[in-house]
């Protein structure tokens, strides 16, 4: 047999191959114990790539650690106003490749019509969606509570679920709505405050996210033994209010019945502790939930400024009083006040009531009063002096965003006075509750606050703190307490007796103000006004100081503008001295002692009397007497017998025999009321005011039975002929 010789390309080529793959070898070896030895490699762009780092990060996994933002609570700190709960987020899977997706979409949309706030169709198209893999609900699918979530959930629909999360709840709803205003979810899913107290102390109540990172297995559970490392999240700070819920709740309530009955444009109600300047409640109209974030208007009425009206004559008549230069029993010629550029009118018309007292002016709400009290008694700087010691030309400095600046026009003499008596310079309700503080405070004028203090709720540090602070000391204590006892008497026998609760001695002062239209002048119409009281209780020695403004109710007559004040007023001031367990009984006695007045009367019984004689002793008195019928006995009167009647105060006599009618122009419609009532007339009455028309004539014979028609106009202040071109002048508007 013959051997056969080999190729010796074969024999070279192996040996090749067989060379390659033993430096394959070592090189193989020697990049494992080189990467073995510096636990590094080359990244794609050239740059070493720590190994250690690289599988850290493919076995260790990090979330994030969520917590609640801050709570608001009332001063008690027993009720929530604002609080975090937990909430979900409704999805449904839709794609097929998915083993949990919604399989039918008309039973699902049917289904979960029945507790979303969406209808069936709405559902429908967007369960129908194509090429999606998951869907949301929107809004309506967003912040469920638990309670919405196991419903759906007991409805077992396949492709339904939940996305845990958290959402701001106000559990009160419409409660101090502008105070605490709301928040909204940002971009990274954190609640963030948009308006009032929550955007004030947002920087207070936003949490600290804190991290857990940990390792896992190749599949991504969680190693038992890994080395877990933890940031805890921290709770945002919580904040106490001065509010007191059930105060609030008595101003909600009390406007939320005055907002169906009247329906004005705006209210604004406010109550404060005189001593330390904390505000109790505060409220104000239009609302809107913070939970529907449902806010159509932004304005918050407490703190914007607009013309006072008569209140402001409170802080002339203390302004006067310190300074010495007011006589309460100084008489002057009320009706009408000649100034450089115009003429004041009382508001009956400008007819006033005759020589009167400076006390029977600040209860009838007198102009001509306060207009002598800033020309010839204090003087314009004077004036303008205290002006700025009851801080009505700055801000107060309340905790809460947005106040509004006040704007006090003192130019000429018309400005001047007319800021007196309210008309043209622009206040805000909380400068007017600041300034009334020294009246309720013996002299001492507090700052207004919300804030009680924040608190750390893990550590308890307390991080802000409000102490009572006093912003001035316009006025003495002696001063204060004249000041109330006037004010006292205007609401027993004055222009405030809508606002006398029974049992309490209040002290107050109404207020009446036309609205500006800029160039088109002020708003005219039966109760395009804005109506307000401010008011303190007790009197003597004030724990409530209220203040109420209700703008363009809808009024019919016989209603005045009083009506919607005190319907929120005497609801609010009565329960809250009753929560804060005030006796009545001692309170109703203090007050008779502190409200006697030497110009209140009670009215005898004239019956059988001889007319001339009583009217010629009423006169004496300074009553201002109507004889119905001609001369004999008097056998009936108004007011009645034991009635309490003011110096000045119109009182209707009837004799037997026929009557004549007398002329009722510059009547007020108490007066009117008054004749309707005695000579039992059938009313028709037109306006609001003072009479200028009335429909029987004056002498004409008038009997039981017939109808009176009056109509009733509310006075406008009159220029001199030489500015009857000063447009300024002349729509310079007069308030009660």
């Amino acid at each position: 047999m013959k051997e056969t010789n080999k190729n010796p390309h074969i024999n070279r080529g192996a040996g090749i191959l067989m060379a390659l793959f033993v430096l394959l070898f070592f090189a193989f070896i020697g990049r494992f114990f080189y990467i073995e030895w510096t636990q590094a490699v080359s990244g794609e762009d050239g740059e070493k790539v720590d190994l250690t780092e690289l599988g850290k990060e493919k076995w260790t996994k990090s979330k994030i650690l969520h917590a609640d933002r801050g709570t608001i609570y009332d001063r008690t700190g027993d009720k929530a106003l604002a609080m975090d709960i937990p909430s979900f987020t409704l999805r449904a899977i839709l794609s097929e490749g998915y083993e949990e997706h919604v399989e039918d979409v008309d039973k699902t949309a049917s289904e979960l019509a029945n507790i979303l706030d969406m209808s069936e169709k709405e559902i429908k198209e967007r369960l129908s969606r194509e090429g999606l893999f998951q869907v949301e609900f929107g809004a309506e699918g967003k912040d469920l509570s638990l309670t919405q979530k196991e419903k759906i959930e007991k409805l077992d629909l396949p492709g339904i679920g939940f996305i845990p999360s958290k959402t701001r709840l106000y559990p009160n709803d419409e409660f101090a709505s502008h105070v605490l205003g709301f928040t909204n979810e940002n971009d990274d899913g954190v609640q963030e405050g948009l308006l009032g107290l929550e955007k004030q102390l947002n920087k207070y109540l936003l949490p600290q996210e804190g991290k857990e990172t940990y390792q896992t297995d190749r599949k991504g559970y969680k190693l038992p033994y890994g080395n877990d490392n933890i940031s805890p999240s921290k709770r945002g700070n919580d904040v106490y209010l001065t509010i007191d819920e059930k105060i609030q709740l008595f101003v909600e309530r009390a406007m939320d019945q005055a907002q169906e009955k009247y329906n004005p444009e705006r209210m604004t109600a406010i109550v404060a502790d005189p001593d330390t300047g904390k505000i109790l409640a505060l409220g104000t109209r239009p609302t809107f939930d913070p939970n529907k974030k449902n806010i159509k208007d932004y304005t918050n009425m407490a703190i914007s400024p607009y013309e006072p009206g008569s209140t402001m004559k409170v802080f002339t008549v203390a302004a006067a009083i310190e300074e010495g230069v007011y006589n309460g029993d100084e008489r002057y010629q009320s009706g009408r006040y000649a100034v450089p550029g115009g003429t004041v009118p009382d508001h009956n018309y400008g007819k006033g009531w005759g020589m009167i007292s400076f006390d029977e002016g600040v209860r009838k709400s007198s102009n001509v009063a306060m207009s002598i009290l800033v020309k010839e008694k204090l003087g314009y700087d004077t004036y303008r002096d205290y002006l700025s010691k009851f801080a009505f030309d700055k801000k107060t400095g309340i905790d809460l965003p947005g106040e509004g600046s006040s704007r006090i026009i003192y130019g000429g003499d018309l400005e001047r006075i007319s800021t007196g008596f309210g008309q043209g310079s622009t206040i805000t309700p909380i400068q007017q509750i600041q300034a009334a503080t020294a009246v309720a405070n013996g002299g001492k004028m507090m700052k207004p606050y919300v804030i009680e203090k924040i608190v750390d709720p893990d550590s308890k540090d307390v991080k802000l703190n409000h102490e009572p602070e006093v912003a001035g000391e316009p006025i003495s204590s002696e001063t204060a307490k004249q000041t109330r006892d006037i004010l006292r008497t205007v609401v027993t026998d004055g222009t405030g007796t809508p606002y006398d609760i029974e049992g309490y001695s209040i002290a107050g002062k109404t207020g009446t103000a036309q609205i500006s239209q800029g160039a088109k002048g002020y708003m005219s119409g039966y109760g395009n006004n804005i109506f307000s009281f401010i008011g303190m209780a007790p009197a003597e020695d004030p724990e409530l100081l209220v203040y109420v403004a209700v703008d363009r109710p809808d009024l019919e007559y016989p209603e005045l503008g009083s009506d919607p004040v005190a319907s929120i007023f005497n609801t609010v001031m009565k329960n809250s001295l009753q929560y804060l367990n005030i006796d009545p009984l001692q309170e109703e006695t203090k007050g008779k002692s502190e409200g006697a007045n030497e110009n209140v009367k009670k009215i005898e019984d004239f019956s059988g009397q001889d007319i001339k004689k009583v009217e010629k002793e009423l006169k004496e008195d300074d009553f201002n007497v109507t004889v119905l019928g001609g001369s004999g006995e008097v056998v009936k009167q108004s007011p009645h017998p034991e009635s309490e009647v003011l110096e000045g105060e119109r009182i209707l006599l009837r004799t037997n025999g026929d009557v004549s009618m007398p002329d009722i122009t510059g009547w007020s419609l108490t007066d009117v009321m008054k004749l309707v009532e005695l000579m039992e007339l059938k009313p028709n009455i037109m306006g609001a005011g003072y009479v200028t028309k009335q429909g029987i004539a004056k002498g004409a014979s008038v009997k039981e039975g017939d109808y009176l028609v009056a109509e009733l106009k509310k006075p406008t202040p009159e220029p001199t002929d030489e500015n009857k071109e000063n447009e300024e002048t002349a729509e310079e508007p007069i308030t009660d």
